[in-house]
C-alpha cells in the first residue's frame, strides 16, 4: 500500500504538470488532494510565481518549494514558539538534503540546463517533478506524517 501511494503522488504530480501546471502548483496540487489537506483549491496561485526556479530566474526548484510548503501545511507553526519552528526547520532540512542527494543539486538551472519552455526542458521537468511526488511521499511517510 505505502509504495502505491508513493507511486500515486508521482503520476498525479506529472498528471498536474501535463495539464500545464509548473513544478510547484503540480507538487501543491497533488499533495492537498492526496493528503486530504483541505486547502482551497485557489490557493495554488501562491505557488505559481515559483516555477522556473522563481519565475525561470533558474534559482530552487520548484517543485522543492512545493514540497517545502507541503510541509509546512502539515507541521508549519502558527505562532513565534521557537521548538515548532525548529520542527519545521528540520523537515525542511532534511528534505532539502535527500532532494539533493537525488537529483544532484536542488537550483533549477543545475537541475534543467535546457532553454525554458523546450521540450527538453518540458520533459526534464516532468520528470523531475513526478519523481519528487514520490520523493516526498516516501520522506512524509518516513517521517510518520503520512499513514498507508
Amino acid at each position: 500500500m505505502s509504495e502505491e501511494l508513493a507511486l500515486a503522488a508521482r503520476n498525479m504530480a506529472g498528471d498536474y504538470f501535463r495539464q500545464g501546471y509548473n513544478c510547484a502548483e503540480a507538487i501543491f496540487l497533488t499533495f492537498n488532494e492526496l493528503l486530504s489537506l483541505n486547502m482551497d483549491r485557489e490557493l495554488v496561485r501562491l505557488t505559481s510565481g515559483l516555477g522556473g526556479g522563481l519565475g525561470h530566474a533558474g534559482c530552487a526548484c520548484g517543485a522543492l518549494i512545493g514540497s517545502v510548503l507541503v510541509l509546512g501545511a502539515l507541521k508549519g507553526r502558527t505562532t513565534t514558539d521557537l521548538n515548532e519552528r525548529d520542527v519545521i526547520y528540520a523537515l525542511s532540512r532534511k528534505f532539502h538534503d535527500r532532494f539533493e542527494e537525488r537529483f544532484g543539486a536542488t537550483c533549477c538551472h543545475a537541475l534543467n540546463t535546457y532553454p525554458y519552455d523546450s521540450r527538453e526542458h518540458l520533459k526534464n521537468c516532468l520528470k523531475i517533478t513526478g519523481n519528487t511526488g514520490k520523493l516526498l511521499m516516501d520522506f512524509l511517510r518516513e517521517e510518520g506524517l503520512v499513514t498507508g
